[in-house]
């Protein structure tokens, strides 16, 4: 009986203990408001973007070639050296173009002596018209004869064609240019382009001035098309294109580049960039939910587009979300909305 009686004791305490909430609970306060900017998810038609990848390239190089043959006496040029438009970059000893400019001046300043000395006689009747003329002809073909001789030893000496940098070198002092022979490449240090092989299915569509999104070491701008080739590769079935990388972009010759194509419109999710924070390998974002509190939300992440992000899964159009989330905002805190 005594023990019938402890048992049904310890049953009430037990009970009263379950319906009483304990010191902890009782403490732990409801979480505040947080004020915080709210922006909706837009669904836009915009184009699809294809990437392709590409190189950078300077708006101006050049392959230099020797015109004569000879040997390269003098190379004052180093590798990456940067020089100004018209400082010499090779000379090419050739003796026998320079002793064919002393034997066409020899004979033009002949031509010119005899042709003097038949005009006096001329006037003074003791020669022909016939032979002056026969004398400013031989005068004039000597005159073109020490031209072409001086412009072959102007072949002899290669000057920069514009201000830039040494990229290759294929000789050096001492070595035989031949005709055709590449010797120098010199590349340009202002403007920049991205060379790209567009697909011939998305190249149809554009035209030289349309933008397109590149990325080059982590950095997007928007370069403008300014060559497209009229014909596609038969093999690949490509079309090349060159845009012009803006002036300021961190970009340098041979990098590799990503330009985004566009082609066409898809249904497309956008946020702004600020809604979404990332935690470790994972994307997320606060929406506004039931009763205007935080729910957390993963998604999946696509391009950027004038500060928006492209939402590839995890929301739906026409929901809410939080834009630069406060480091303290939790799971079910409630929003309050600040212009």
């Amino acid at each position: 009986m005594k023990s019938a009686r402890l048992l049904s004791l310890f049953a009430a305490a037990l009970l009263a203990g379950c319906g009483r909430p304990t010191a902890e609970q009782a403490a732990a306060p409801a979480l505040p408001p947080a004020r915080v900017q709210l922006a909706r998810v837009a669904a836009e038609a915009v184009p699809a973007l294809t990437e392709v990848t590409g190189t950078v390239r300077p708006a101006q190089r050049a392959a230099l070639a020797a015109k004569v043959m000879g040997t390269i006496s003098e190379l004052p040029v180093a590798l990456g050296q940067r020089v100004r438009a018209g400082d010499l970059l090779v000379k090419i000893s050739a003796a026998e173009i320079t002793a064919r400019v002393t034997q066409a001046q020899s004979q033009l300043n002949l031509a010119g002596r005899d042709l003097a000395r038949e005009r006096d006689l001329l006037a003074k009747g003791a020669s022909t018209a016939e032979m002056v003329r026969g004398l400013e002809d031989r005068f004039a073909l000597t005159e073109a004869m020490v031209r072409e001789a001086e412009t072959m030893l102007g072949y002899t000496e290669l000057r920069a064609p514009f201000d830039g940098v040494v990229a290759r070198k294929h000789v050096h002092a001492g070595d035989l240019a031949a005709p055709g022979q590449p010797l120098l490449e010199l590349e340009g240090t202002g403007d920049f382009q991205v060379e790209a092989d567009i697909p011939d299915s998305l190249a149809a569509a554009l035209a030289p001035g349309a933008e397109m999104q590149v990325d080059v070491a982590g950095t997007t701008f928007a370069a403008r098309l300014v060559e497209l080739s009229s014909s596609a590769d038969a093999n690949a079935r490509t079309v090349t294109a060159k845009l012009a990388v803006p002036a300021g972009a961190p970009a340098r010759s041979g990098q590799f580049a990503r330009v985004f194509v566009p082609g066409a419109p898809v249904n497309t999710l956008f946020v702004p960039a600020g809604a979404v924070t990332a935690s470790g390998q994972m994307e997320r974002v606060f929406v506004a939910g039931e009763g205007n509190r935080a729910v957390l939300r993963l998604v999946k992440t696509g391009a950027t587009r004038n500060e928006r992000v492209e939402i590839l899964s995890g929301l739906a159009a026409g929901e809410t979300v939080v834009v630069n989330p406060p480091a303290g905002l939790r799971e079910g805190q409630p929003l309050e909305a600040r212009p």
